[in-house]
């Protein structure tokens, strides 16, 4: 009996899982650019050095870089036209 309870408990777990994941990071849209060729676009900034972090903030991404001169820079980008915002 233990078992079949440990079983069900578990299907609903995995089940649910999914659904919760899905509302607490909405993702970019279907027809948004590939983060590569976001990241592509910064690694051409003047003072370049390298990229500290990406995060999806709601409706666009944040890109963190470093410059040469060591310099901390967040843009936000669109996802769809890659464009800063």
């Amino acid at each position: 009996m233990s078992r079949l309870l440990l079983s069900t408990s578990v299907a609903v777990f995995l089940s649910a899982a999914p659904a919760l994941a899905a509302d607490e990071a909405p993702l970019p849209p279907q027809n948004a650019k590939k983060l590569s060729e976001i990241l592509a676009k910064v690694e051409q900034r003047d003072g370049f050095r390298y990229v500290k972090e990406v995060d999806w903030d709601k409706d666009a991404y944040v890109v963190t870089y470093y410059t040469s001169d060591k310099a901390k820079v967040e843009i936000t980008y669109d996802p769809v036209t890659a464009e800063p915002k």
